[in-house]
């Protein structure tokens, strides 16, 4: 059982913390009806990602036992048989089905979608230049859309081009140290790469993900306070209730690029953008400020 949960990569589950981005924002996620929505959406992908994953493994299990970190997967390290994997990919597509199922019709058809497009990844996608990252970063989109429709709520539309570009910036940090560490024979893909071309990507799309968050901390809706702060600020700071409160989280946002960018060009090591968000003490303390400013604004000013 724990080596099929490994061939499950729950590692991988943190993508899908996304789909709680609208909830969040909207400034509705302790409601109760709203968090359990919320929460089955975000089962229902965590249970589709990993039927995703365990395809992905059964088609590159031979050019897996040739890549230095990735042999050591259950299906490459003969751990994990065919046969199991391909029951257990199935039960994961029905059960994640089931819980798209629970909450609305619009949902379970987003939830198809996205489990047609991530096994036409493994089969196609992931075999183009370009077209990867792409469709990596659409995968991201695609989750914190699918928070909307769960929920009902909407995310600004420059929080939506911030998770664009970011997306777009991590999949290229990605393919990058790829390269670097393992060459570019381990996916087809690879060749149609550089790492100048990918150098490029990362500055272009570091620099748009910056600019399109601090449009939204500058252009977002004034934020109505109903915390335990807000008679103090009404009294003795009247002028800080219209102030542009977002801003102050451009700071970590700030840090946190430059020290992924430092992981990426210094330490060639954003092959596993995952590991790296959970386990790098200063990239991991940008996210957590960011995280705590952004509920502290929402919910207790």
């Amino acid at each position: 059982m724990l080596i099929l949960l490994e061939s499950f990569r729950p590692s991988q589950w943190i993508k899908n913390f996304s789909l709680f981005a609208a909830a969040i924002l909207s400034g509705k996620f302790f409601d109760p009806i709203t968090f359990i929505q919320s929460s089955f959406a975000f089962v229902s992908f965590c249970l589709l990602s990993s039927s995703s994953y365990l395809l992905n493994d059964l088609v590159d299990v031979n050019k897996d036992r040739l890549h230095p970190s990735k042999k050591y997967r259950p299906l490459a390290r003969g751990d994990l048989s065919p046969p199991v994997a391909v029951i257990a990919l199935l039960f994961l597509l029905i059960v994640g089905l089931s819980f798209a199922a629970k909450i609305t019709p619009t949902f379970l058809t987003l939830a198809i979608f996205f489990i047609i497009l991530q096994y036409l990844y493994s089969f196609v996608f992931k075999k183009k230049a370009i077209l990867d990252i792409v469709s990596i970063a659409f995968f991201f989109i695609l989750r914190a859309f699918a928070g909307e429709v769960a929920t009902g709520y909407h995310l600004p539309i420059w929080i939506m081009l911030t998770v664009i570009f970011l997306s777009l910036f991590i999949a290229s940090g990605k393919r990058r140290s790829e390269i670097f560490n393992a060459g570019k024979h381990i996916r087809q893909a690879m060749t149609g790469y550089s790492k100048s071309l990918l150098s490029f990507y990362i500055t272009i799309f570091a620099v748009s993900t910056l600019i399109c968050y601090a449009m939204f901390t500058f252009l977002a809706e004034p934020i109505v306070f109903e915390g335990p702060l807000h008679r103090f600020l009404l009294q003795y700071f009247p002028d800080a209730l219209g102030r542009k409160w977002y801003m102050v989280t451009l700071l970590p946002v700030i840090f946190g690029i430059m020290r992924y960018g430092q992981i990426i060009f210094e330490m060639q090591a954003g092959e596993k953008p995952e590991r790296m968000i959970t386990t790098d003490i200063p990239l991991l303390f940008s996210v957590v400020t960011w995280g705590l400013m952004m509920m502290g604004i929402l919910y207790v000013i």
